[in-house]
């Protein structure tokens, strides 16, 4: 398939914009990422947001909840971890998203400031997000919520802290999850895949910067095997429901095809998206039409994930 004909006309810029990642330090990237990021002047209105914070394995974890503009009753709690390599992004780098969630969705959205690579490196990340999801369960009578409609959801790198959460919670037997929003996830440490040859540079993500964010991550590669590293390597049966959004112009486009893959091939229910055009990173840019056409869609698959927790 071709490549969307608005990413077409983007891709120069986000090309020639976006650092090369490897040639720098997590600190320096993050300045440069912090310095170039723009948020919107007229945010999406919502009912409500809260910062506030939640005790974690290494500290408190600074989360941000979202309540929709417009609800009734007990709704359900998506937990959300940010993509950024594991290295960089925040709170508010993916507030935009999570404020077209609650209102798409029309759940309480959790977002998690987790701990970053490398000063925190693997499992920081997850033990954060797992600490963050627990709290939500327990605490979803204060947050107006329903513990028994609970998602955990994540883009990139926060697909991966996503579905590994979800594993963690099935093998702890808690807390109870009802489906995974995955959007193109870090999936497995594996940089000879058919789109790591075919899409390693000029589509914005790149693979050089893929191999330094594993560096950063998981320094050791002895450890990128173990399944809350690389989930694709877990046992996968009784995992929640989940969507798995794909793009096709995406060196990580075919470890998350293969995920989908072994998820449904576990008799887990796996509704996978696929958007040949797309590029990594892609739901994040609103102003395209493809990004509104997988949001839409994604709402639509999260509420019929949720519908069956119900059933």
């Amino acid at each position: 398939m071709s490549l969307d004909p608005e990413i077409a006309e983007l891709l120069p810029a986000l090309n020639s914009g976006f650092p090369g990642v490897e040639t720098m330090t997590a600190p320096q990237l993050r300045e440069v990422i912090r310095q170039r990021a723009q948020r919107p002047l007229r945010p999406e209105p919502v009912g409500k947001v809260n910062d506030r914070t939640v005790p974690g394995p290494g500290g408190d974890i600074g989360v941000r909840i979202y309540w929709p503009a417009v609800s009734s009753g007990t709704l359900p709690i998506i937990v959300f971890a940010h993509g950024g390599g594991f290295v960089f992004c925040d709170l508010d780098t993916h507030d935009e998203l999570c404020r077209a969630m609650t209102n798409g969705v029309g759940a309480i959205v959790v977002s998690v400031d987790y701990r970053l690579a490398p000063e925190s490196p693997w499992p920081s990340a997850v033990q954060d997000v797992y600490a963050v999801t627990t709290w939500a369960a327990q605490d979803a009578d204060e947050l107006g919520g329903d513990p028994a409609r609970l998602l955990i959801a994540g883009d990139s790198a926060g697909g991966n802290l996503a579905t590994v959460t979800a594993q963690l919670a099935r093998d702890r037997g808690r807390p109870a999850i009802a489906g995974q929003l995955l959007a193109y996830p870090v999936i497995a440490a594996d940089f000879d895949t058919a789109s790591y040859r075919d899409h390693a540079t000029g589509f914005y993500n790149t693979a050089a910067a893929m191999e330094w964010y594993w560096d950063q991550y998981v320094p050791n590669p002895a450890d990128r095997s173990d399944p809350t590293a690389s989930p694709l390597r877990a046992p996968l049966t009784g995992l929640p429901p989940a969507v798995v959004i794909s793009a096709g112009y995406d060196p990580l486009c075919s470890e998350v095809e293969a995920y989908a893959k072994a998820l449904a091939g576990s008799a887990v229910t796996t509704i996978h998206r696929h958007y040949g055009g797309a590029i990594h990173g892609f739901m994040t840019m609103a102003d395209l039409g493809i990004c509104r056409l997988a949001r839409k869609q994604a709402w639509v698959d999260v509420s019929a994930l949720l519908s069956r927790s119900l059933e």
